[in-house]
């Protein structure tokens, strides 16, 4: 009998994705790729910066933005996104899949188990799913939500074995490393308690992004109640999936062994 696959969510936030650009994401691909035939590794991955994307690569630069503003540009960016990863996929000989989710999709139970059918039927076929917030038709999403918490339900939702949130730092400090030079890079931790939560950054969010270290941190939190061990790591760290899939310590792990 083969041996089952293994199965990873990946996260990308907004800062990683616009700053790294089209040579990140197919190193990231590459990974992808390795990681299948490696290790057995199935990956489902959930990407931002459709929004970013489409104002670094239109004249729109205004800092304030109408509801009806931010939902255009996400129409205009998600397809360039998705250019990028179908290509570096494609160089790789895979092909990946777009998946648009709101939080009403997580909800309702029918559109649940559709989606989970959908995901399976595409990693049995072999093809990457790219899950991102249909930012162009929710609103809650844009104003509110975040995809740390989408990939977190989504890694509940499909018993994925690792959830990993890349981010444009280390990982969790225990004090902001912005502010403080000397903080020092937490490895391990068990779970998510108060005190993990006092050590992110009230208002780490970046300027193209939703997120932050707060926001990683109650994703994990989720996972890890189902078992899910969390990594939170740097994205531009070369090679850092292989590593983690090689059992090296890597950012921050919470949950699961040391």
């Amino acid at each position: 009998m083969a041996k089952r696959s293994r199965r990873w969510v990946v996260k990308a936030g907004s800062k990683m994705v616009c700053a790294g650009g089209p040579l990140l994401i197919r190193a990231w691909m590459q990974q992808v790729s390795a990681l299948r035939k490696a290790h057995r590794i199935d990956i489902i991955w959930v990407t931002s910066g459709a929004i970013a994307w489409a104002v670094d690569r239109t004249d729109f630069k205004r800092p304030r933005r109408t509801l009806p503003q931010k939902q255009a540009l996400s129409a205009v960016g998600q397809p360039l996104i998705m250019d990028q990863y179908n290509l570096a996929l494609q160089s790789t000989g895979l092909l990946g899949a777009q998946v648009l989710l709101t939080a009403g999709d997580m909800k309702d139970p029918t559109r649940r188990r559709n989606l989970r059918n959908t995901l399976e039927e595409l990693l049995k076929w072999r093809i990457v799913p790219v899950l991102n917030e249909n930012d162009a038709v929710a609103t809650e999403e844009i104003r509110f939500g975040d995809n740390d918490s989408l990939a977190s339900q989504v890694a509940v939702m499909m018993s994925a074995e690792r959830l990993v949130l890349m981010t444009d730092v280390d990982g969790l400090y225990d004090r902001d490393p912005v502010g403080d030079p000397s903080a020092n890079l937490i490895p391990f931790c068990r779970s998510v308690t108060a005190r993990e939560r006092r050590m992110a950054p009230a208002k780490a969010v970046s300027s193209v992004g939703t997120g932050g270290m707060a926001s990683k941190l109650l994703a994990a939190q989720r996972a890890n109640r189902q078992g899910i061990v969390t990594h939170l790591v740097r994205g531009d760290w070369p090679g850092g999936l292989i590593e983690l899939a090689e059992g090296r310590t890597l950012g921050t792990q919470i949950g699961g062994r040391r």
